[in-house]
């Protein structure tokens, strides 16, 4: 049985796998090669250390209560969606609160992870690190590696003639950090993402003119739903994804089409999906405001440059451009792993429910944080590495290497053939992927048995938002404050939003008010016409009625039921 875990990075990943070592006894060292937690969300204004930070003015696109720990709630009065300084401050919160740090080795960087000649029985690794010029090495019984997507940027510069000729400035969005420096330029901005929106609205309010090229187009989702509330909790519920899952693949399309051109027409703004391509969506307040602005616009892909100059597929011209920034992702890589082993971890199709590698004999190392959902990858990570864990003690089992490897061999050889599609780069489902993991560990809450036991709780759980304290309620790592913490979600909600109450400002009565004002009244009413109603049928009862007058109050009744049925829709 594993003891000592090895975990790689000090990120949201990390934080929570030096945690969940810890719930299941077991005593992780993590390295950490920066000198302070929190990975991407630790702010620097450069990026000289080749690590990948976020910008100034990124925002959270995942509320606090659907991206938070599951047994770690954010403080009420945190803001739904927050800037990384806020978000930075919840890491540092929570790792105080369970005593991480001094698990944490900073400035410390992994140089290899290998196995041990004995590895087919102990399933140890060896493990090489370097602080400050001094190397190390230790023996570890399982490895966590939570060193996420955005490790190197993807710069296909080759996609792009005659940008070795243009003049002006070629960056990455890894180098951005905020609009300073680009006043009274003409920006030029590739790729459609979340980054790639962020960037060019933040650019509007200083540069010339920013120019927006996608090749894909994107929905775009705002932050705030209908009524006000955050989109995530909206949107992320059980019976949503029951429906999602029964309803025909067209009848989505067409619902989420309307839905999503319900607040503005993507194809008048020029952001609709190009046809035949995977809907993508990016989440953005500002954008559809900056094109109907006119300080963004939206082009095509670039089919060449020229020194000062874009042209685009469409045959148009952008002149006089003094800046190209690429917002075109991350790869990933492991270079500290060897082979074969480094290169099959960059295939997502080989690692079981994108977290272990197929082609080991023993499952002592786990990759952490490396999923894309349409949800909270924090939610995300900390599942898996609850999940991580409980493997390495041997308390939860997974297929043995030999039916993986055939498995994940059989898919390759399938994409490869086009027989099928290759989905590992696709977003995953979230409530669909966290019910999988969930079920391994033994957490998984059943609504049917909540509805018995609990149905006030089993209502919120169904029909309210898949909150990550959903995962608490049962089973290893149960939290007591599970419950609690979903029947008061929406009072943590709207805590930060009531910052000034008007106490006679006029407001619509709601349905509770009315039940309220005039329930009982109507109930008293009921009951006496009911009183009324049996009196009477007794009065007739006891005196009869003549044939003549029988059949009169007949067709009277007749009469009124066909229209009762007529004014309730009835084909009659």
């Amino acid at each position: 049985m594993a003891r000592r875990v090895a975990v790689i990075g000090a990120g949201v990943s990390g934080l929570s796998s030096i945690k969940c070592c810890l719930d299941e006894d077991l005593e992780p060292t993590c390295f950490e090669r920066s000198n302070d937690i929190g990975g991407l969300w630790k702010f620097t204004e450069t990026s000289k250390d080749g690590m990948t930070r976020v910008y100034r003015s990124l925002v959270t696109n995942v509320c606090k209560e659907m991206s938070c720990y599951s047994d770690f709630p954010f403080q009420e009065d945190y803001p739904n969606y927050m800037n990384q300084g806020k978000f930075w401050d919840y890491l540092q919160e929570f790792a105080e609160h369970f005593d991480l740090l001094k698990y944490i080795r900073f400035r410390t960087t992994v140089c290899s992870v290998t196995k041990r000649p004995d590895f087919s029985e102990t399933g140890q690794w060896e493990v090489v690190t370097e602080t400050e010029g001094k190397q190390d090495r230790g023996v570890f019984d399982a490895v966590m590696v939570c060193t996420g997507h955005f490790l190197n940027p993807h710069l296909p510069l080759e996609s792009f003639p005659g940008i070795h000729k243009f003049k002006g400035q070629i960056l990455h969005s890894q180098e951005y950090k905020s609009p300073e420096g680009f006043q009274g330029k003409r920006v030029l901005v590739i790729g459609l993402g979340n980054t790639g929106g962020d960037v060019a609205v933040e650019l509007s309010r200083t540069a010339a003119q920013v120019l927006l090229s996608t090749r894909t187009g994107a929905w775009v989702i705002h932050r705030c739903s209908n009524g006000g509330y955050p989109y995530n909790m909206v949107i992320t519920r059980r019976y949503l994804n029951f429906m999602a899952q029964v309803l025909p693949s067209c009848v989505l399309n067409w619902i989420q089409e309307r839905q999503m051109n319900k607040r503005f027409n993507h194809e008048n703004y020029g952001l609709s999906i190009t046809k035949g391509r995977k809907p993508k969506f990016i989440v953005n307040d500002e954008l559809p405001i900056c094109i109907l602005c006119g300080t963004v616009t939206m082009k095509t892909s670039v089919k060449e440059f020229t020194e000062t100059s874009a042209v685009f597929e469409d045959g148009t011209v952008e002149e006089n451009l003094d800046v190209v920034i690429f917002t075109t992702g991350y790869t990933f890589s492991f270079p500290f792993l060897e082979e074969p082993l480094k290169s099959l971890c960059t295939k997502k199709i080989f690692l079981y429910k994108q977290v272990f590698p197929s082609n080991l004999e023993r499952a002592t190392l786990a990759i952490i944080g490396l999923i894309n959902l349409k949800g909270s990858i924090l939610s995300g990570t900390e599942l898996q590495a609850r999940w991580a864990t409980r493997v390495f003690k041997g308390l939860c089992k997974i297929p043995p290497s030999p039916k993986l490897m055939a498995e994940a061999t059989k898919k390759e050889q399938l994409i490869e053939r086009g027989v099928m599609k290759d989905i590992s780069k696709d977003k995953l489902e979230y409530i669909t992927y966290m019910d999988d993991i969930a079920a391994c560990i033994g957490t998984k809450p059943s609504v049917p048995f909540l509805f018995l036991k609990d149905p006030r709780l089993a209502w919120e759980v169904f029909f309210g938002p898949c909150t990550p304290y959903q995962y608490r309620l049962k089973g290893p790592g149960k939290w007591d404050g599970a419950r609690n913490a979903i029947l008061t979600q929406w009072d943590r909600t709207l805590k930060p939003l009531k910052t000034r109450i008007v106490p006679d400002s006029t407001k619509p009565a709601s349905m509770s008010h009315y039940l309220k004002v005039w329930g009982v009244p109507i109930l008293l009413a009921s009951l006496l016409l009911i009183c009324k109603s049996s009196l009477f049928l007794k009065l007739v009862q006891e005196f009869p009625l003549t044939n003549r007058e029988t059949s009169l109050w007949r067709g009277l009744h007749l009469k009124s039921y066909s229209l009762q049925l007529t004014d309730e829709g009835s084909p009659w």
